[in-house]
């Protein structure tokens, strides 16, 4: 999962670069992030059921190497489209590798820990968020040719990652029917009414969580101009970085935390995130900048933890890749919807503006969901 998801978000201090070679638009760079997510939305609609019917290990492999491909056609990109192609490549394996390798996760978990295993599971995620745009900043900062050599890390462990993953043997499921054309259809699944209204928080939760880290993967470098006096791949990329390192280091310490105590204090972490980064937007001090981003990994971090910690508790065996499918569908949806509406805000608006739009209606959301979250008592037990 870690090395999977490595490649998906590489790209993020690279989109100024790309800007000026192309001479795009800010809409232009938020349309490029939103095929990725396009693309992973139309794996999690489409491919959801793969996991079930041959397993996790195969569906994880397949995804892996496409994810790989995805990677090498990056790096040999010759046009905006040609890189579009490359985005949706990866965002279609980075649907099957999440929804793969978290079910693999939960079922390897020998514990039974459901909470250990959800902290895993976003754990690695995140981990492998931030290495991308890390390493790929870093280089790109200090190496020619950094829209070839950023990549070539994420192509290295990619074969290596497959390799490994082809000497590891698991169970199958026996006697797997053949695919017919109802398995290719969207799935959407829905737990018992009696859990319904937590798991809707946790679906909403991560339309936040997704969208807010959408804005600093697709316009940070854009915006910290403004707001900061460093400038380049290697601090857009560390800052996108920090949020997700330091979002898995709040998710492996929170572990023992109960779930309702994370999704209520995450969400409204989330909305003095989103204060802040507005704060920051008209002062333009560095301060509140990297106080912004602290708030925006420790809330990412919770959210995400008792998200996926709410959907493996309301899920039957036969539900949960359905569920935790749904779940990343709406979290998606939070990276195309807000950031495709800031990306046209800001070529009629100005960037400034549409930050502090986007912002204004996230804080309004995590702040209901905080509140929902407090005075929904089946949280306790789902």
């Amino acid at each position: 999962m870690c090395v999977g998801v490595m490649g998906t978000a590489l790209a993020s201090p690279l989109y100024p670069l790309y800007q000026a070679q192309w001479q795009l638009q800010p809409s232009h760079i938020t349309g490029i992030y939103v095929a990725y997510m396009g693309g992973a939305l139309a794996s999690l609609l489409f491919l959801g059921r793969l996991s079930d019917r041959f397993g996790f290990l195969p569906v994880l492999r397949s995804g892996l190497a496409l994810v790989t491909a995805g990677v090498l056609l990056s790096a040999a990109a010759w046009s905006v489209v040609s890189f579009v192609v490359s985005r949706v490549l990866i965002g279609i394996a980075s649907g099957m590798i999440t929804t793969s390798a978290s079910i693999g996760l939960t079922q390897l978990s020998r514990s039974g820990n459901v909470m250990r295993a959800s902290a895993m599971t976003s754990f690695a995620m995140a981990l492998g968020f931030g290495l991308g745009p890390l390493v790929g900043g870093l280089i790109a900062q200090w190496l020619p040719q950094p829209l070839v050599s950023a990549y070539i890390p994420s192509l290295v462990l990619g074969g290596l990652a497959l390799y490994a993953l082809f000497q590891v043997r698991v169970a199958l499921p026996a006697n797997a029917p053949a695919l017919t054309a109802r398995d290719w259809l969207p799935r959407i699944t829905l737990p018992l009414p009696a859990v319904r209204r937590p798991f809707l928080i946790a679906c909403l939760g991560a339309f936040s969580t997704f969208g807010i880290f959408g804005l600093y993967a697709s316009l940070a470098p854009s915006f910290m101009v403004q707001m900061v006096p460093w400038h380049g791949p290697a601090v857009s990329g560390l800052s996108i970085a920090m949020i997700l390192f330091l979002s898995a280091g709040f998710q492996w310490l929170a572990r023992p935390v109960h779930t309702k105590t994370c999704a209520i204090w995450g969400l409204g972490l989330l909305a003095v995130c989103n204060l802040l980064l507005m704060a920051t937007t008209w002062t333009g001090w560095p301060a509140l900048f990297v106080l912004s981003v602290l708030t925006t990994a420790s809330g990412h971090g919770l959210v995400n933890l008792a998200g996926i910690a709410i959907v493996n508790k309301v899920a039957q065996p036969q539900t949960r890749s359905g569920l935790l499918s749904t779940y990343l569908v709406v979290g998606y949806l939070g990276t195309i919807v807000p950031i495709l509406g800031v990306g046209w805000l800001s070529d009629h608006l100005g960037l400034p503006v549409a930050i502090m739009i986007f912002c204004i209606a996230m804080a309004a959301l995590t702040t209901g969901l905080a509140v929902l979250a407090r005075n929904t008592p089946v949280i306790e037990t789902a």
